[in-house]
């Protein structure tokens, strides 16, 4: 059984595992003709949920137990500064947009609040791919991105949303997020600490458990082919027509609702274009003077990279444009996925 498991593993780690989006795209279409999208979409939800708890997090230990050094805090700083400054981006591109547009009140904050959510990347999912090349640095980004998306960003939308509030005379609070997902960081987080203490107090590795470390790398392995069907079963044949795809780059303005592909627009150039810009002006140089490790440098720039997550539709109800997240993520899927591919093949084979 064990040596059956061993010779599985190489061909569900890596880039053998990105087909798995094409799989789950394409079998969820065969699927839907039976039992219908609207049911699939609910089954969907509910397997992304059993990923996000039982699979994400023991991968994420397994990766910290065999490798954390503490020289990695570093990096852990860094990527807390880049996260922070991925959504100041966004928060100042939107503004700027929301003014050029003549947005005004509601709406305002509406757009606002949903181009800064959309800056939320696939870190779990499509990000987790990376873990096959550079496990350490990915855990580290996967885990507190999770933090991000999960807290930090939930806790501004509540915020603007008070404020709204105050301001129409509403002083009720917003308990959008389920107490499930509210705590899901800080049960990643659990994980992450508990390997790093394991290590170094006891220097257990999954190789020093034997068969049974080699269950807990095929169980943890399954994550990122069954993370990246996920993505691609989010995917809506719909969404995929040439006649979407001009409006997304206006070149058909003709249908009567240019302004959601306005919106749609701006935050796919945000994504796929301006942040993944200027991450690489920034850490180019870095990385030519030797300051950071190339590591460092191909999970950041790929994580700039990234779709938005899927995941960003648990935040609808605070308040943000459900139409336009849900283009955004189609789309940003579609463009980034092939780019994500090339860049791991690029960042392995030269760096």
């Amino acid at each position: 059984m064990i040596s059956i498991l061993k010779d599985i593993l190489p061909y569900i780690s890596g880039l053998y595992t990105l087909p798995w989006i094409l799989v789950g795209f394409v079998t969820t279409i065969l699927i839907a003709r039976v039992i219908g999208r609207e049911k699939i979409d609910k089954i969907m939800k509910k397997i992304g949920l059993i990923l996000l708890y039982f699979f994400i997090p023991l991968l994420v230990f397994r990766v910290f137990l065999d490798l954390f050094e503490t020289s990695e805090i570093f990096f852990v700083i860094l990527v807390l500064i880049v996260i922070f400054f991925m959504y100041f981006i966004a928060f100042v591109y939107a503004k700027h947009y929301a003014d050029k547009q003549g947005l005004k009140n509601a709406k305002r904050n509406l757009y606002i609040k949903t181009v800064l959510t959309n800056q939320g990347r696939s870190s779990a999912f499509i990000g987790s791919a990376m873990m096959a090349y550079w496990p350490i640095e990915a855990g580290i980004v996967i885990a507190l991105v999770g933090i991000a998306l999960f807290a930090i960003i939930p806790y501004v939308l509540a915020h603007i949303h008070k404020k709204e509030s105050e301001k129409n005379g509403n002083t009720g609070e917003i308990k959008a997020l389920p107490w499930y997902l509210k705590l899901y960081p800080w049960y990643l987080i659990i994980f992450v600490i508990s390997a790093i203490i394991i290590n170094i107090k006891t220097g257990i590795t999954t190789e020093s458990l034997g068969d049974l470390g080699i269950f807990l790398k095929f169980y943890t392995a399954i994550t990122i082919p069954a993370a990246l069907y996920y993505v691609g079963a989010g995917i809506h044949p719909r969404d995929l027509k040439i006649s979407e795809l001009k409006k997304l780059f206006g070149l058909d303005r003709s249908d009567e609702n240019v302004e959601h592909w306005t919106w749609v627009r701006n935050i796919f150039i945000l994504t796929v274009v301006i942040t993944p810009v200027i991450f690489v002006v920034i850490f180019t140089p870095l990385l030519l003077l030797k300051i950071i490790p190339s590591a460092w440098f191909a999970v950041i720039i790929i994580n700039a990279v990234l779709p938005i997550t899927s995941t960003n539709m648990f935040l609808l109800p605070y308040g943000i444009d459900w139409k336009s997240t849900a283009h955004s993520i189609t789309w940003t899927t579609i463009v980034c996925v092939p780019i994500v591919v090339v860049l791991i093949f690029i960042f392995t084979v030269f760096f």
